[in-house]
Order: C-alpha cells, then sequence, then structure tokens
C-alpha cells in the first residue's frame, strides 16, 4: 500500500474514534451505524446501553427489482428500510454515526432515506 492510502486510513481510523467518543446510542435514542463497502452498503440500529443491535438492513435484503440501479438510489431504500424496522421496534429518534467517512453522496442519500421513512436526527 502506498504511504497516501496508509494515511487516509489512519485519518478516517482518528475520526472515526472522535465522533465515538461522543456519540452515545440508548434505549430511548440508538446509535444508527453505517457501514460503506465499494459494492455494498450496511446500516444498523444500535443501543449501547445494552451492547445490543435492534434492527439491521443492507442491500443485500432489498429485493431483487430494488437492488439495481445507481448506488445512491440503492442506498435511499436501504435508509428507507432500516425506517421501517425502526417503526416496527417503536423507535422514532436515532443519533446518526457516519463512521468517520463525509456526508456526502451514498452516506446522504441513507440519511435522507431515513428521514423519508420517518426517523428523525
Amino acid at each position: 500500500m502506498s504511504k497516501i492510502l496508509i494515511q487516509k486510513k489512519i485519518t478516517r481510523k482518528r475520526r472515526k474514534a472522535r465522533t465515538r467518543a461522543k456519540i452515545h446510542g440508548t434505549a430511548k435514542r440508538p446509535r444508527l451505524a453505517l457501514s460503506r463497502s465499494l459494492k455494498h452498503i450496511y446500516v444498523q440500529i444500535i443501543d449501547d446501553d445494552a451492547g445490543n443491535t435492534i434492527a439491521s438492513a443492507s442491500d443485500q435484503k432489498l429485493s431483487k427489482d430494488k437492488q439495481s440501479g445507481k448506488k445512491e438510489d440503492i442506498a435511499r431504500d436501504v435508509g428507507k428500510l432500516i425506517a421501517e424496522h425502526a417503526k416496527s421496534k417503536k423507535i422514532t429518534e436515532v443519533v446518526f454515526d457516519k463512521s468517520g467517512v463525509k456526508y456526502h453522496g451514498r452516506v446522504k442519500a441513507v440519511a435522507e432515506g431515513a428521514r423519508e421513512g420517518g426517523l428523525k436526527f
């Protein structure tokens, strides 16, 4: 790996640690944690006090007809899906944890989809 890639990983890890020091999910307002790879996007609702994952969603859990198209559209659908899971568990408010990445592109699309589904950040 080149020095630039290693430095990017280190700085992202530091940003993530800074964010996680401030963000904490409770039973009343759990944490919406996002994980993104080049191909897929994963979202979890986590109660940090109990250490439980309350709900999860990913692009792989979408129906086959929604798995094609632009990555941002798929990410928006994942946001709507996690909002549906949260509603079934009677969760309306969450704390958004974007894991040290920019609020841009697919990350923004997931957040907007979750808001459209009824979650409040």
